[in-house]
């Protein structure tokens, strides 16, 4: 994948407090970053703290799949993209990616499951129109697309035959 087949979502360069003992950014400081990226995203689409609290609804990552391709360092700066795979009433399946802005190098990605609620039950409840209809203009977006080479793998031990 590359930029052109994704949205630009957030910016972030890489802090020294998150450079772990092999002198490159600990994995944890990843899913941060992809984490903070998504917030950015939901308000985009309007699935905002003010939106939460007014109607009692919010969402929860079921499943997340981060792959790490290549290492990034202190003051790296760090560029994430989004791309929604899929959605329906209740569900948002993306796709994001973490570029190294300079060299622009795939530095990580992370596909994820994330479910619309109602804090009530909790309990899986659709989404408004307006976010059901935000989130497939973005799919429609790049429907065109290819599908990311990282999206839907399966983890576990590749044997030769």
């Amino acid at each position: 994948m590359n930029e052109r087949t994704l949205t630009l979502l957030h910016q972030q360069p890489v802090l020294s407090e998150w450079i772990d003992y092999n002198k490159h950014m600990n994995v944890a400081y990843y899913v941060l970053i992809f984490d903070q990226s998504l917030d950015v995203f939901l308000d985009d689409i309007g699935l905002t703290r003010e939106y939460r609290d007014s109607s009692n609804c919010t969402v929860y990552v079921l499943e997340t799949h981060v792959t790490y391709v290549q290492e990034v360092h202190e003051g790296d700066l760090l560029d994430i993209y989004v791309r929604v795979l899929d959605c329906d009433e209740k569900r948002m399946h993306l796709f994001l990616e973490m570029r190294h802005q300079e060299r622009r190098f795939l530095a990580a990605t992370s596909e994820q499951m994330i479910m619309h609620l109602n804090k009530a039950g909790p309990s899986a409840t659709p989404m408004p129109d307006f976010l059901q209809s935000r989130l497939q203009q973005h799919k429609e977006e790049f429907a065109d697309a290819p599908i990311p080479k990282q999206a839907g793998a399966v983890i576990g031990i590749r044997r030769k035959k």
